[in-house]
């Protein structure tokens, strides 16, 4: 299809992302993905691509007790968006669907291809080297500790991702593609996955203990 994105881009910069891993560039890469695996999958971009730039116009920080309202919040604002853009009506009720069910903290189920998609592009942000720079960012900004000096790699104890940004990987980045929906998001997802865990491997060596576990954990 010959989709203008200036329009979505204008409304999307001009929102205040409420942590440094949900700017602009976060949607513009969640875009590109919903792309390429929207063209992979043979589905409706006059879904996938509105929902795409918009699933994020409403953010709540990671820390906040309402996060998992967060994505609901946006579809709604998102129905309102697309009203000023004169975006085909037909199409709202699939991409406000699509924006609900992007977010892993809501786990809402993805009823379309379309939506799977969605879902599909944003997790894939979340995991590779993008996803490594993005957790050590949001661990940065909540003054999370980088590893447990006592347990680096969850060797013996339940992830903390609010005290050490390594734990995240333990607690949900590492287990990202086993919920991936669509083929294309899980060939994608695997090869980034590999990737986390050679870095988890090398940190492992560097800071001279848990090598071994590092990588091979999940």
């Amino acid at each position: 299809m010959n989709f203008d994105s200036r329009p979505f881009r204008k409304l999307v910069s001009e929102l205040t992302a409420t942590d440094p891993a949900h700017d602009l560039q976060h949607i513009e890469r969640v875009v590109a993905n919903a792309t390429r695996l929207g063209n992979a999958e043979a589905a409706d971009m006059a879904v996938v691509l509105p929902a795409a730039w918009l699933h994020d116009c409403i953010t709540l920080p990671k820390n906040s007790p309402h996060r998992a309202e967060a994505s609901t919040m946006a579809a709604k604002r998102a129905r309102e968006l697309l009203a000023e853009l004169e975006w085909p009506e037909q199409h709202h009720d699939a991409i406000a669907h699509a924006i609900e069910a992007h977010s892993f903290t809501a786990a809402i189920k993805p009823r379309t291809l379309e939506a799977q998609v969605v879902q599909d592009a944003d997790r894939l942000d979340a995991i590779g080297a993008i996803g490594i720079a993005r957790c050590f960012t949001v661990g940065g900004a909540l003054g999370s500790e980088l590893y447990s000096a006592d347990d680096p790699f969850c060797d013996d104890r339940s992830p903390e991702d609010r005290r050490f940004s390594v734990d995240h990987f333990y607690q949900k980045l590492l287990k990202l593609s086993h919920t991936m929906q669509t083929q294309a998001g899980r060939r994608e997802a695997s090869r980034r996955t590999r990737a986390m865990r050679i870095f988890l491997g090398e940190l492992g060596r560097e800071i001279g203990t848990g090598a071994e576990a590092a990588g091979t954990q999940l």
